[in-house]
């Protein structure tokens, strides 16, 4: 793919964005093996690699500044992986990942694509910036619309927590937050879900 193209590509779902279509997305695969009251899911998913950072909380932006310089080239193959468009990586085109997965105050993670997985991630180059292989889990989700404020992730998380105490559900660290979408897709068409690993 020549670099107009790429371009162009990556104008196109920009665009497709706004409306909420992430078609064009690798996404982490998992397979839906329960489902609970008030849409929750759980979710049994595979192995997966990410490239990772500390965060401060939702909108550290310096969070995401890093893990979007690794896949815009701060890495040791020079590789860039934009994230709402494809991926050059050693002359290939890949598309980068949904969701971000976001913690309380701990990590921000972008999910890569298998193909670069399995071609082996290039290793980071910036202080803080780390490569971690995700075993496959189990993740309890709750899917909901709209502009992901901290209000609105909080609602959705004490809903998840009380399903899933209703259920007998034990987590196994804290909720956190995955989002599908850029920041200015269309709110009602977004993709936000509130998410919390679960125990044995």
């Amino acid at each position: 793919m020549d670099k107009f193209l790429y371009y162009a590509v990556t104008l196109l779902e920009s665009v497709l964005g706004v409306f909420g279509v992430r078609t064009f997305y690798d996404q982490p695969r998992y397979a839906v093996v329960d489902r609970l009251d008030r849409g929750v899911e759980i979710r049994a998913y595979e192995p997966r690699v990410a490239v990772e950072t500390d965060a401060r909380g939702q909108g550290d932006g310096e969070a995401f500044g890093r893990l979007f310089r690794y896949i815009t080239g701060a890495n040791w193959a020079g590789d860039h992986i934009a994230m709402t468009a494809p991926v050059e990586a050693g002359g290939q085109r890949i598309a980068m990942t949904v969701p971000v997965e976001q913690g309380t105050g701990g990590t921000m993670r972008f999910f890569l694509p298998r193909a670069v997985a399995a071609a082996g991630a290039p290793e980071p180059t910036e202080a803080g910036v780390r490569l971690v292989t995700i075993p496959e889990e189990r993740i309890a989700a709750l899917r909901f619309s709209g502009r992901a404020t901290p209000e609105a992730r909080a609602e959705q998380e004490r809903i998840l927590t009380e399903v899933l105490r209703a259920a007998g559900r034990a987590t196994a660290g804290p909720p956190f937050f995955m989002g599908y979408d850029p920041p200015f897709a269309i709110p009602f068409l977004r993709r936000n879900e509130a998410a919390v690993r679960l125990g044995a």
